[in-house]
Order: structure tokens, then sequence, then C-alpha cells
């Protein structure tokens, strides 16, 4: 028998058991990971209390828990890894356990790529949806060396990457942020900013020429801001207002980012050029804690859960 975080019915995080449950194994074309740590995400706990937001995932209850993870390679079936293997990835409803499998190739809901010496499982654990989302969120606007960028959102987990890498672009960053999130922005790169009504006559102030382009990491304020100080919509992202943003923005998620973002991603790691913020680390045990945490949406960065 193995661990896994499961829950039956939808619902906020004291519907998260960790279960004993049968050990899964690696078949043909596949990969068994022993999980040593899995990064939390908003979007994990959006899946276990909405059933809507399950649905458009695919995933119905009872369900495994989770998307980021990292550990070794202890069975391998498919091509491109072996046994020892450090590795990092995605797998949709079943991370947060003790043996995750998955296809490789992996399919379009999985992920799985070797960790770099260097990176530890922690790290590695959080990269997969907020490294990737950050690089696609930027990418949809065409982001490029000289820009002013306002960045809703950026002290979450994806806005600690997204920061970071427009800075690393060249671009001017005005993140928005709670009072208390300020002192951290700034020692990431960017000009904080506090969100709530009348964003944009603030930003406006901040900045002399203005605003060039926009990501929205959470909701629709800063694109709606974005667009009062006239910034074309096509200049404008968002990853959580769904596949219609306002003012005609662009969506953009995770599964945009081009082949080569981990690879960016992870050397600008390894070259210090990155850092990534761990906020909270929480034993498997200690699931709901993490969980509600992570709702909270007030976290310095990023949440892992170590097993």
């Amino acid at each position: 028998m193995s661990r896994a975080v499961m829950y039956e019915t939808f619902g906020g995080p004291e519907v998260l058991e960790l279960r004993e449950v049968t050990e899964p194994h690696a078949g043909p074309g596949e990969v068994r990971v022993h999980v040593t740590a899995a990064g939390l995400n908003p979007m994990d706990g959006a899946i276990a209390s909405r059933p809507e937001a399950a649905a458009r995932f695919g995933i119905t209850v009872p369900s495994g828990f989770g998307y980021d993870f990292a550990g070794v390679v202890d069975e391998a079936n498919g091509d491109g890894f072996a046994v020892g293997d450090r590795v990092f990835g995605g797998a949709l409803g079943r991370a947060v356990a003790d043996f995750v499998v998955v296809r490789t190739p992996a399919s379009a809901v999985e992920a799985l790529f070797h960790t770099p010496d260097g990176i530890s499982d922690e790290v590695a654990s959080t990269l997969p949806v907020a490294g990737l989302t950050a690089v696609a969120a930027l990418a949809a606007i065409g982001l490029r060396s000289g820009d002013t960028v306002l960045i809703g959102g950026a002290a979450g987990g994806v806005g600690v990457f997204a920061v970071q890498l427009a800075k690393l672009a060249g671009a001017t960053v005005i993140g928005t942020a709670s009072a208390g999130t300020f002192d951290f922005l700034r020692q990431l790169g960017a000009e904080p900013v506090a969100y709530g009504p009348g964003l944009a006559d603030r930003v406006k102030a901040l900045t002399a020429g203005g605003v060039t382009a926009a990501t929205d990491l959470f909701g629709t304020e800063t694109a709606e801001a974005a667009l009062a100080l006239g910034v074309p919509p096509e200049r404008i992202s968002t990853i959580a207002a769904g596949p219609n943003p306002p003012g005609g923005a662009r969506a953009a998620g995770g599964f945009d980012a081009g082949p080569d973002a981990v690879q960016r991603i992870t050397d600008a790691i390894l070259a210090g050029a990155i850092t990534v913020p761990i906020a909270a680390t929480f034993p498997v045990e200690r699931i709901r804690d993490a969980v509600t945490l992570q709702a909270g949406r007030h976290v310095h960065g990023k949440i892992v859960v170590t097993l």
C-alpha cells in the first residue's frame, strides 16, 4: 500500500484526506516517480472545491489532489527516463501521493522533466504550473526590453516568476499587491502598488512614461486598469478570467508556454538570475493546513508539501 491525498466530495480543505491506496506501478510506456515534494497552486483548491472547475479538466470524484510534483524515478518502462533519475512534472489530480505514474511521452495533462543538479526537489516541485504560466503570460503580450509592464498578483506563486522573468527581459515592472508584500516585491525588482479601487490612478502616478503592457494573474482588475490606461488589448494577458478576458485581452495558461520554457527557467535558477521564494513547507500529514494557507491568497511565493 501507499499514501495519497484524496477527496470523495467537492469542498474546501476539510474534504482532503491522506489515505492508504493500492500502490500504482508503471505499465508499458510509463514511468513511476517516488514523490518527495509537491508544489501547491490555486487551481488545485479550485478543482477540489468547485465541480464546474473540475469538469473543465475532466475530473470527477473521488479524486486525487494536486498537479506539481518532484521526486525520483523508481520504475521505468518508457523512453527518456531511467531508474534513479531525479525528475519533476505534473499529473493532474494525482500529484500529492507517494507514487505518481506518468506516460512517456507525457499526455496533454501530464508533464515530466529531468531535474538539473543544483535544483532541490522542493524548488523543482514549484516550477511546472507557476513557471510555465508566467512564461506564457509574458509571451502572450510580446514583452520586450524597454516595456513598462503592470503585473497583477505580483507576489503570488505565478507572480514571483513573472516579475523576475520580466526584469530579465529588460522591462520595468509595476506589481499589484497588498501593502504587507511591498518590501518583498521590491526585493524581486518590482515597484509595488496597492490593488483595489483606484488602481489605474495609482499606477498612472507611478510612471511618467505610462504602462506599455500588462498581465493579470488574479481576476480582471489589472487588465481593466491597463485598458483604462490606454494599453492595447493585444498587449494585455490574463490567466484567470476564462476564455474571454475583458476588452479583447489575451487569455494565457501554462500549456501555451513554448518548448524551451522549462530549460529557460531552470537555467536562470542555476545562474542565480531567478530565485524561487518558498513561503512555507508542510508535511503531507498537514495537507489541510497547507491548502488553507494557499486559499488565503496572501502567500509571498510558493507552498510546498513534502512526502
